[in-house]
């Protein structure tokens, strides 16, 4: 949203910082952090009565934009107005910058994901530049690997300034994310509307896609993003065995996300890869794939950072309960924010320390549940 700067006071605050909890007050000034105080009282402002001052959450992997561009099975819904509904959604759950998931290529030639591709990016452009939109948004592009145009669906986009990660995928039926079938056929029947027939057709078919497209694919995406001047940042995708880990540990990538087992993720760790789990898997206390549980790879110390997947209000709400995990409260919000800034190159945000973006959300706990109240980035408030 376009607006002008202003200064501002918000005392008697909970604040937490990258490695500490106190109360006192935080000062902006022209869009940053300009000044930290412990203690409840002494200087004027807004008084924040107790609640959480947390920094703005930074969210590395959301389908939320696709769910509002299909609201239902084979429904296309406009593109601008399904940008600013997703805005406002990720906006008001206390995400102040976001990583679109986009995907290039599908399983299914049908669905949305292929004919919006190009409409969805450059409407997020247009409505960036028209000041429309509440939290900064940037891009991930999910590449499915099997996807047989993938190469000139992608190429345009190396160039972006937007794109700040990559990940490799393959959700062919059988293997990864859907080692059981079972859980598959519950999946597509579902969300994408298939029926049992069309499961059986499709089995086969893409198998045979995963055969001819995959390996040749992911030699080139690789190629490509490591031949940028400023390399971009791989991630690979459901990591099942060691072996998917030990590859994209030769290629190059930096992030795990959504290891699938808790074999893959220690390798994932032992390799210096960044894990990356569903804050959904968190609340609800395990995966609906039936894959590992994103508490029992927290209590093992096996996640560094939380994506809300497929609801954003669930970033916030899973890293508080980190806490029952083991994480002090600093080091399980650095799983919604300094962590995943740093690793998509955002520097200059997602903490609350002087001199970094004015990027803070208020936070109250009501029955345990944090509950965002306001919203505010770079000193203006957007929810």
């Amino acid at each position: 949203m376009n607006f002008t700067f202003s200064d501002a006071t918000f005392r008697n605050a909970r604040i937490v910082t990258a490695d500490a909890v106190f109360t006192g007050s935080l000062s902006t000034s022209q869009g940053l952090i300009s000044a930290l105080h412990a203690g409840a009282g002494g200087l004027a402002g807004e008084d924040w009565q107790g609640d959480y001052l947390l920094p703005g959450l930074v969210e590395v992997h959301t389908d939320n934009l696709e769910k509002h561009l299909m609201p239902r099975p084979r429904v296309d819904w406009p593109v601008l107005p399904a940008i600013v509904a997703h805005d406002a959604q990720i906006a008001a759950a206390g995400i102040t910058s976001v990583l679109d998931a986009i995907s290039v290529g599908d399983i299914d030639p049908d669905i949305v994901r292929l004919q919006a591709l190009a409409a969805c990016t450059s409407s997020l452009r247009a409505a960036a530049a028209a000041g429309v939109l509440r939290a900064d948004h940037f891009l991930h592009l999910r590449l499915e690997l099997a996807e047989p145009e993938l190469l000139p669906l992608f190429e345009p986009f190396l160039a972006d300034d937007r794109l700040k990660l990559v990940s490799l995928m393959d959700h062919t039926p059988g293997q990864r994310q859907w080692t059981d079938l079972s859980h598959y056929r519950v999946y597509v029947t579902g969300k994408r509307g298939w029926s049992e027939q069309k499961v059986d057709q499709m089995l086969d078919r893409l198998l045979e896609r995963q055969q001819r497209y995959v390996a040749a694919n992911r030699r080139q995406i690789i190629a490509l993003c490591r031949r940028q001047a400023q390399p971009i940042p791989l991630a690979t995708h459901d990591d099942t065995t060691a072996e998917h880990v030990h590859e994209g540990v030769a290629e190059g990538v930096s992030i795990s996300e959504f290891p699938t087992t808790l074999l893959a993720a220690r390798s994932a760790r032992e390799h210096g890869l960044s894990i990356v789990m569903g804050a959904p898997n968190r609340v609800r206390g395990g995966s609906h794939s039936g894959n590992v549980s994103a508490g029992e790879l927290a209590r093992h110390g096996l996640l560094d950072i939380l994506s809300s997947d497929y609801v954003p209000a669930s970033l916030l709400q899973a890293a508080f309960l980190l806490q029952e995990d083991g994480y002090k409260l600093p080091q399980a919000i650095a799983t919604v924010s300094r962590t995943p800034a740093r690793l998509t190159g955002l520097y200059d945000r997602g903490e609350i320390a002087t001199g970094l973006r004015a990027d803070f959300i208020r936070v109250r706990l009501l029955h345990d549940v944090p509950l965002v109240l306001g919203v505010w980035k770079q000193g203006r408030q957007i929810a």
